[in-house]
């Protein structure tokens, strides 16, 4: 079975590829394995920011026990208190 391999270019800083030339030679590998190595463990070592993130928000909301109805008249409450903060503004 063949492997798929797709070429790319990616531009790297001078430091970052003196640590790619370092972690080839310590692994004994080519700098594309060396690439592909330090990319599949940092992807499994870190979760997406986005869940995490949105995992908190639904816990907040969740806590909060807020309903449509109760969201729906704090956002309308909020609009009357920002179109207030403007007339003052412009005055």
């Amino acid at each position: 079975m063949a492997n798929t391999t797709v070429k790319s270019t990616y531009a790297l800083d001078v430091e970052t590829v003196r640590q790619l030339d370092a972690m080839a030679r310590r692994w004994n590998v080519s700098k594309s394995e060396a690439l592909r190595r330090a990319i599949r463990t940092a992807a499994k070592q870190q979760k997406p920011a986005t869940n995490e993130a949105l995992n908190a928000l639904n816990r907040l909301q969740d806590t909060l026990a807020l309903t449509d109805g109760a969201a729906t008249k704090w956002e309308k409450s909020l609009k009357r208190q920002r179109r207030a903060s403007a007339r003052r503004l412009e005055r």
